[in-house]
């Protein structure tokens, strides 16, 4: 049986990439066969932004578990403010925020959690 201290080492980092690639699935709506293969490139990359910049997060996490459980909670912040700011419900903005913005805030408080729990000890 792994012990708790390896399980909570590798469960955020394992959610994190696994949202990463969620991300990215929404990068594929821009394929289309009436688009040219560069614009089907410069819409991927351009796509891919979210993706890149939560990678960049976790690999700050992967390093320093504190910061990057910040750096997490801030990324689900920034998403959350960012949709108020563009939507007349804010109701409604708030409930489909939680699908996007729910994971960094789980994947933050693991970071969290981990690394206050690992300086402790």
């Amino acid at each position: 049986m792994a012990k708790p201290g390896r399980f909570m080492h590798w469960v955020p980092r394992i959610l994190a990439i696994a949202f990463i690639i969620f991300l990215s699935l929404f990068s594929l709506d821009v394929i289309s066969s009436e688009l040219s293969f560069l614009q089907v490139l410069v819409g991927l990359l351009i796509h891919s932004i979210p993706s890149m910049i939560i990678l960049v997060v976790l690999l700050v996490a992967w390093r320093d578990e504190v910061a990057g459980g910040i750096a997490f909670l801030l990324a689900g912040l920034l998403y959350v403010a960012i949709a108020i700011a563009g939507s007349s419900d804010v109701l409604a903005a708030l409930s489909q925020c939680l699908i996007i913005a729910g994971p960094p805030f789980l994947i933050g408080a693991l970071f969290l959690f981990n690394g206050l729990r690992k300086r402790r000890d």
